[in-house]
């Protein structure tokens, strides 16, 4: 049997591998196959971690999600000042690069099997849950120090979250109407509208 450390690199590699397929095909087309030749692992290592796909898919999900949240720490960390957080925090949700977009594809996969799925809905609504819990905090810092608007801090946050999905979506989608910059300028604006006068 593998050492443990070698078992936990495995598992990281093939659902890293799991993400780059679904961003590239969808959940649905994708078979374990797939994930095993990018991982560099045989169909059957694959399933020596995840039983069936939908066990992968679960995973591969909550380790998106956790690996979102790790790039995303050190970005909200780094700034002191609330305006400047949330700044920063909704700058990362941007797909600008390959693992975003992968990570963007990765959530609507998410949302599209969570219509018909159960399980799916309630890891959905625990690790989403986690996403307006960080932007409502930074608010309510906000509010506290004065900068921001008064109002309750989760109406406000998932406000901003909701704006941001739907801003990306268009924008993986390739709408003419809601480009990158376009993206990165609604969310400044929406920052701005939440300020305080003088602030």
């Amino acid at each position: 049997m593998a050492r443990p450390s070698v078992e936990a690199e495995r598992r990281e590699q093939i659902l890293a591998a799991t993400r780059e397929v679904v961003a590239e095909m969808g959940f649905r087309a994708m078979r374990v196959a797939d994930v095993a030749k990018r991982s560099g692992a045989s169909t059957g290592t694959v399933h020596y971690y995840f039983e069936t796909k939908r066990e992968l898919m679960q995973a591969a999900f909550e380790w998106n999600f956790h690996a979102s949240q790790a790039r995303r720490t050190p970005v909200v960390e780094a700034h002191e000042d609330p305006r400047d957080r949330l700044r920063a925090f909704l700058d990362s949700y941007l797909p600008v690069d390959e693992v975003v977009v992968q990570s963007w594809h990765m959530w609507i996969e998410l949302w599209t099997a969570a219509l018909h799925d159960t399980d799916l809905r309630e890891l959905n609504e625990n690790v989403y849950g986690e996403w307006r819990r960080t932007v409502a905090g930074i608010i309510r810092d906000g509010q506290d120090r004065g900068y921001f608007v008064t109002g309750d801090p989760v109406l406000l946050a998932n406000g901003l979250v909701s704006m941001v999905d739907g801003l990306a979506l268009q924008v993986l989608l390739g709408s003419r109407s809601m480009t990158l910059e376009q993206m990165r300028r609604v969310c400044e604006q929406s920052v701005e509208l939440i300020l305080t006068e003088g602030s």
